[in-house]
C-alpha cells in the first residue's frame, strides 16, 4: 500500500483558521472533504520548507516557517493509501491569498470547525484546536 508522507499548514489571523475545501478527486472518501493546505515533502526537501513552498504554489502565500512550530503529526490509513501528516501552525500577518488548488475557503473561528464536513485525517488536528479553544 502507497504511504505518503505530506505537511499542512494551520493558517490562522485574527483568531480565525482557514479551512480549504478540496474539489473532486481519485478516491470519493477525500473529494469535497475540508482541509488544511499543504502537499506532498519531495524527496531531500525538510517538512518546514517543503510547506513554504506548497503555500507559496498552491495559494502564493510567502511565510517562513520552522521545524519548531509542527503542531502535531496525524497517521491515517485510507482505504487505499497510508498518510503521515506533520501539521504546522502558521500566524499569518494579512489574510490575503490566491486560491489556486481548492474549491472553497473559509475564515472560522477554532469553535466552529466542526460545522465543515473535514477529510479523516485532518479531523484529528481539527479536533485538538477546538479542544485547545475551550476556555477552562
Amino acid at each position: 500500500m502507497k504511504q505518503l508522507e505530506v505537511v499542512a499548514a494551520i493558517l490562522t489571523y485574527n483568531g480565525n483558521i482557514l479551512c480549504m475545501q478540496r474539489g473532486k478527486g481519485k478516491y470519493p472518501y477525500v473529494s469535497f472533504k475540508y482541509e488544511f493546505p499543504g502537499g506532498k515533502i519531495e524527496p531531500g526537501e525538510s517538512r518546514h520548507a517543503a510547506l513554504e513552498r506548497e503555500l507559496r504554489e498552491e495559494m502564493n502565500i510567502h511565510t517562513t516557517i520552522k521545524e519548531s512550530d509542527l503542531y502535531m503529526t496525524v497517521h491515517h490509513q485510507y482505504p487505499d493509501f497510508a498518510i503521515t501528516m506533520h501539521a504546522f501552525y502558521c500566524p499569518l500577518s494579512s489574510p490575503e491569498f490566491i486560491r489556486k488548488e481548492h474549491i472553497a475557503s473559509c475564515w472560522l473561528p477554532p469553535q466552529e470547525l466542526p460545522s465543515l464536513d473535514w477529510a479523516a485525517a485532518d479531523q484529528p488536528i481539527m479536533e485538538k484546536l477546538v479542544f485547545e479553544s475551550k476556555p477552562d
